[in-house]
């Protein structure tokens, strides 16, 4: 009997805010309008009473939807009794960074899941790439490259079986998997099963898997995990900066992730604690988070 396919392969899959837009530390998110880069609170009002409309925000300045390849609002979805996410608004341009920070438990895996249209949410609204979720999510899973903590790889299979198997499913031409083998650097160990290689080879995998696709929007949570500093900088042109890809990036690390961001959310316990542009923020203030 065959291997069932992987759950993310059925779903292959900051932006600043509105200009000068600074950071605000948010009260009560969720039990009003929703604090967050959607929030419509009146102009000038402080962190106590509400957050500020941040840059990626719709705003009067005339830009169009098509803009935003991420937009959303009072996002809510549970877990029996218990709220993993509550009242999170957000929206983010194409080409932007958001990275989202919060400790364990924080609902960031849940907000990425339900961005790669794994998971239905249970309020609010979600649009990617001009689809609304989960509604039409079929229409932009293609268009989606998520690496998780899950590879979504066969153990059993080699990394060039994988690769393969995950261009089929999106119609890739297959000439496209030496190409991704190459630039994850896995060509001299690409025939061996997945199960006989290092956590941060597989890694490297998931990466190649992540983009095979050419992907507009990335979903990454913790994409460095179990990367020597030399994959992490070989993988730079894939899913850092240097691809030019529009990004939503789950980060324990304060000061890497801030050096990734444009636009920096912070969670706890399901709920906007944090929100602004990332060169209004330092380390010291993400780092509050975890505290």
């Amino acid at each position: 009997m065959s291997p069932r396919a992987p759950e993310g392969a059925r779903a292959p899959g900051g932006a600043r805010g509105e200009e000068g837009a600074s950071a605000s530390w948010c009260t009560g998110a969720g039990e009003g309008a929703g604090a967050g880069e959607r929030a419509r609170a009146p102009e000038g009002t402080g962190a106590g009473e509400g957050a500020r409309t941040p840059e990626g925000a719709r705003a009067s300045d005339g830009a169009s939807a098509r803009e935003y390849v991420l937009e959303v609002e009072g996002l809510t979805r549970h877990y029996g009794e218990r709220e993993a996410l509550s009242g999170v608004s957000v929206s983010l341009r194409e080409g932007r960074t958001l990275v989202v920070f919060g400790p364990n438990g924080a609902g960031k895996t849940t907000l990425l899941r339900i961005l790669a249209g794994l998971l239905r949410p249970h309020g609010g609204s979600v649009r990617v790439l001009g689809a609304s979720l989960p509604q039409e999510a079929f229409a932009v899973r293609g268009r989606i490259g998520l690496l998780g903590h899950d590879p979504l790889l066969y153990r059993d299979l080699t990394a060039r079986e994988n690769l393969h198997f995950h261009a089929r499913l999106h119609g890739t031409p297959e000439t496209r998997v030496q190409e991704v083998l190459e630039a994850v650097a896995m060509s001299r160990r690409c025939n061996e099963p997945l199960r006989t290689l290092s956590r941060g080879m597989v890694q490297r995998v998931a990466a190649a898997r992540a983009v095979l696709h050419e992907p507009r929007l990335l979903l990454l949570d913790e994409p460095h995990a179990n990367l020597d500093p030399a994959a992490i900088e070989l993988l730079a042109p894939l899913i850092g900066a240097e691809s030019g890809l529009t990004r939503v990036i789950c980060s324990h690390d304060p000061a890497g992730g801030l050096a990734q961001a444009d636009v920096v959310l912070g969670l706890r316990e399901g709920r906007m604690v944090l929100l602004g542009a990332a060169d209004g923020l330092d380390v010291v203030a993400i780092s509050e988070l975890y505290r």
